[in-house]
């Protein structure tokens, strides 16, 4: 018997991944950036809190994004003043990137205990749902962890080089 719409897996897979596209999107929109121009600001930035000056390729790479695609991508930042391009001395074709102040202002965020609440409040909405113990929380949880959680992008778990990623790392770009 076929399943019903609304019981069909990819659908509900679906629905959840435009619900998560608006939610960054709306995240992102004070900041006057798109989705991948925070994630390759956030690669960027983590790469160089690292020690490393990366050039396109090895940017994309981290990502999991198209070399091409990046190369467009990043000069919409450098025009924008937020990364800076700068020709790599041992490859004169390569392009060196490094986070401008104001990048680094604009992307992730710094406040470590920003993230270590949401983190809480996230751990308490999972122990819930699984039905554990977690402080009682009233009606207003979740209005509370969308207020923690709104407009404020972790990079650490947006790049898979972060050092408090809990997930699995990025998909490869596909190459045929």
């Amino acid at each position: 018997m076929p399943l019903r719409p609304e019981d069909s897996p990819g659908l509900l897979l679906w629905h959840a991944t435009l619900r998560w596209q608006r939610d960054i999107a709306t995240a992102l929109a004070p900041l006057e950036l798109t989705h991948v121009q925070f994630v390759l600001l956030a690669c960027t930035w983590w790469l160089n809190s690292q020690g490393e000056h990366p050039n396109q390729m090895a940017l994309a790479r981290q990502a999991g994004t198209d070399v091409k695609m990046t190369s467009q991508v990043l000069r919409a930042l450098e025009h924008k003043g937020l990364i800076e391009r700068e020709t790599d001395p041992a490859d004169t074709r390569a392009k060196r990137l490094r986070v401008t102040d104001t990048g680094a202002e604009t992307g992730p965020p710094r406040d470590r205990g920003r993230r270590a609440r949401r983190r809480a409040v996230l751990r308490a909405g999972a122990r819930r749902r699984r039905g554990g113990s977690a402080p009682a929380a009233g009606p207003s949880a979740p209005r509370k962890r969308r207020r923690l959680t709104r407009g404020t992008p972790d990079a650490s778990r947006t790049c898979a080089g972060g050092k408090s990623f809990a997930g699995p790392p990025p998909p490869r770009p596909l190459t045929t």
